[in-house]
């Protein structure tokens, strides 16, 4: 095969990971009428198929699949012995990704990240918000932030904070409207604001524990968000209860524009964790990012 046909199947595993001609065109930096032409030159000069094309999506065949099952840990492999070249430079650099919730990232990642940032002007950092629990390794993420009980045995796991307390919110307003809840099934009376989940391709179902009692219930309601502050702030508008984490809502009870219900059957949830493949090369950009991020005692408690 020709030199040239290695960009060519770098473009082809874009096309196939992105699912998209269009963000894999962006995220080459190239047309997508001239992405769509590599990928027919390639599959011209092969004399197969390698992706099925709909009008709403992309897809390997199953010989592109085969290919890019290949192909794709050779370059990965090329890319981790660039960037370990690189190393011997003075300064951290390279990309770092890390999947997490919108939550965690406003809380821990941005404000410990920043100043490091300004020091190592080489490093850079994507940050990309789910709530999906994506799978780290094989959508190619550096870390991933989860909760204790969330990390995967082949992972390791730095604690980035403490145990994490949640608490059901809504306006005074509002519960005026509606009696309190006095037990988790008075939730079902009420107009609840859902977090979608896009593993489970549903809605998070509010986890909630008194002593050896845990209960999950399904609540239903006007509005649902993939988001944490989009459901804090619907419940501040007076749309309805919000199960979100406690360190978010406390300054507005404080303030006294929310209140907080079922306080006692609010549970604390493990710790946040960044997560990361045991197998991983780990690069001095990795280590200055671990080591920006990871909990110290006296940090501010959030998780």
């Amino acid at each position: 095969m020709r030199r040239e046909s290695y960009n060519d199947l770098l473009a082809l595993i874009a096309v196939a990971r992105e699912r998209s001609f269009t963000r894999a065109a962006a995220q080459l930096g190239v047309s997508q009428s001239a992405l769509s032409h590599t990928i027919r030159a390639l599959e011209a000069r092969l004399g197969m198929r390698l992706l099925t094309r709909t009008t709403r999506s992309v897809a390997p065949t199953e010989a592109g699949e085969r290919l890019i099952r290949t192909v794709a840990p050779r370059f990965e492999e090329i890319d981790s012995e660039l960037a370990a070249v690189s190393e011997f430079r003075d300064k951290p650099a390279g990309t770092i990704r890390i999947t997490a919730t919108d939550h965690a990232t406003e809380t821990i990642l941005w404000p410990r990240l920043a100043p490091v940032l300004h020091d190592y002007p080489d490093l850079k950092v994507e940050i990309i918000t789910d709530y999906g629990l994506s799978d780290i390794v094989a959508d190619r993420f550096d870390i991933g932030v989860r909760h204790g009980d969330q990390v995967a045995r082949d992972m390791i796991a730095v604690r980035l904070a403490p145990a994490m307390r949640m608490a059901i919110v809504g306006t005074p307003q509002y519960l005026k409207t509606r009696a309190s809840p006095k037990k988790p099934q008075d939730l079902t009376a009420h107009n609840c604001i859902n977090l979608r989940l896009p593993t489970l391709g549903s809605f998070y179902s509010w986890e909630l524990k008194k002593g050896r009692r845990e209960v999950q219930v399904r609540v239903d309601g006007q509005l649902a968000f993939s988001g944490t502050y989009q459901m804090l702030a619907a419940a501040l508008s007076g749309y309805g209860l919000a199960y979100v984490p406690a360190d978010l809502a406390q300054p507005h009870v404080e303030a006294g524009r929310l209140v907080k219900v079922l306080d006692d059957w609010c549970p604390t949830f493990p710790g946040l964790h960044a997560c990361y493949a045991t197998r991983r090369e780990f690069s001095r950009a990795m280590t200055v990012v671990i080591d920006a991020i990871r909990y110290r005692k006296g940090d501010p408690d959030h998780g």
